[in-house]
């Protein structure tokens, strides 16, 4: 059976197609029961309308129908729920989610970060770590916890900056990992082969796979090493 999962998205969702794109080249076993996006002409929303995907629209500014965040989320869990989905997957979702929400999914809410945590996180991470003059920079796929961006890490690439590197050209670099590492920690939950430590809940184990092969990244560095297809 294929890991039912709802996206959850703000923006342009190049991360959701890159889910959907896996999906469709018999990579990642998964199935988007359900797009919810929160802004009204979002190009994600596109994306899903190309794919066939079902798309909620449920815009947080309208305050006739949420009254707060809670009452948004909770909508949003209906939704997710209506669909079939069991995990939650950010793909640029712009804002935080409730304990309420949390607690509706327990430990199955993923995100992506173009940082390399705990290192920058928050809304401006990419920039922040520009600005501070770091020389790696990267991308983390991790649980969510209520503190922002502090969930467990499932992987993480990273990438040199390069002199004459800006902001550009770096969150472009960053995308494209991301769009590697998503699908892949996707895949590792999907065929059951991820594990948080009883001694230690922040620990996660990837279990090694029987017939996957490694593939040899010399571009970036990623950890846990992607397999063949990611």
């Amino acid at each position: 059976m294929p890991l039912n999962i709802a996206v959850i998205a703000s923006g342009d969702g190049s991360n959701f197609q890159a889910i959907v794109e896996k999906v469709h080249a018999g990579f990642l076993d998964v199935a988007v029961r359900v797009l919810i996006c929160n802004r009204p002409g979002a190009g994600v929303i596109a994306r899903a309308q190309a794919f066939g995907i079902p798309c909620v629209l449920l815009d947080h500014e309208d305050k006739s129908r949420f009254s707060d965040r809670v009452s948004f989320d909770q909508a949003m869990i209906e939704a997710i729920r209506q669909y079939g989905a069991d995990w939650v997957v950010l793909a640029g979702y712009m804002r935080l989610l409730t304990p309420e929400f949390l607690n509706a999914f327990p430990d199955r809410v993923l995100n992506i970060h173009p940082t390399l945590l705990p290192s920058f996180p928050g809304l401006h991470g990419c920039a922040d770590a520009l600005a501070y003059g770091v020389k790696i920079a990267g991308a983390t796929v991790h649980f969510v916890e209520e503190a922002v961006d502090s969930g467990p890490v499932i992987i993480q690439a990273a990438i040199p900056i390069a002199p004459g590197d800006t902001l550009g050209s770096i969150t472009r670099r960053i995308h494209e990992i991301e769009h590697r590492i998503y699908p892949q920690a996707l895949q590792w939950i999907a065929t059951g082969r991820l594990t948080r430590m009883r001694d230690n809940s922040r620990t996660i184990v990837i279990h090694p796979a029987m017939h996957s092969r490694v593939y040899e990244e010399s571009r970036c560095l990623i950890s846990p090493p992607l397999e063949e297809g990611f």
